[in-house]
């Protein structure tokens, strides 16, 4: 099984990857570690900032990374802002049966509700050095990618009231 877990910053996909790898030992890959990895050895001329090239450039190392997963029958947890909603242009029946993509999203409500708990827990499994969440950028990019999810019919969760994402994440 591949579990594919993509959502905009501060959404708890390291969380749930994290507890995904703890509660059934699937080791997972994060695509921000990818991302340094191949910007800091100089693989390549991008930066951390470039979102909207490093997407179809990781996807197609990460997309290969699958197939072969698959191909040898072992499980994978890729967690990451870097995914593409519409995935399953990328894979025939076969290998779509063995992956799981969901989105992460956060309502505007649950934002505004607890944005104090997203900053104070942003560091929670990884550092991080963004310190400077603004509110509005936040419901925008959570906006952006239910839209997207609903147009590319990619599964995702709605956190709205409760941050129990991994009771909602069925296998």
């Amino acid at each position: 099984m591949i579990i594919l877990i993509s959502g905009a910053s501060h959404t708890g996909k390291t969380l749930l990857a994290q507890n995904l790898l703890e509660k059934y030992g699937y080791p997972y890959l994060s695509l921000d570690h990818l991302k340094m990895g191949l910007i800091r050895s100089g693989q390549t001329s991008l930066t951390p900032y470039d979102d909207d090239a490093l997407t179809p450039y990781l996807w197609k190392i990460v997309r290969e990374i699958i197939k072969t997963a698959i191909e040898n029958k072992q499980n994978l947890i890729i967690e990451g802002c870097y995914l593409p909603f519409d995935i399953k242009n990328d894979f025939d029946e076969n290998y779509l049966k063995e992956i799981k993509h969901v989105c992460l999203i956060m309502t505007e409500n649950y934002i505004r509700k607890n944005f104090f708990d997203i900053q104070k827990y942003a560091n929670i499994i990884e550092s991080r050095s963004d310190s400077t969440l603004i509110i509005e950028d936040l419901i925008s990019e959570n906006a952006k990618n239910l839209d997207m999810c609903r147009k590319c019919g990619c599964e995702h969760i709605l956190i709205d009231d409760d941050y129990n994402i991994i009771k909602e994440f069925i296998l």
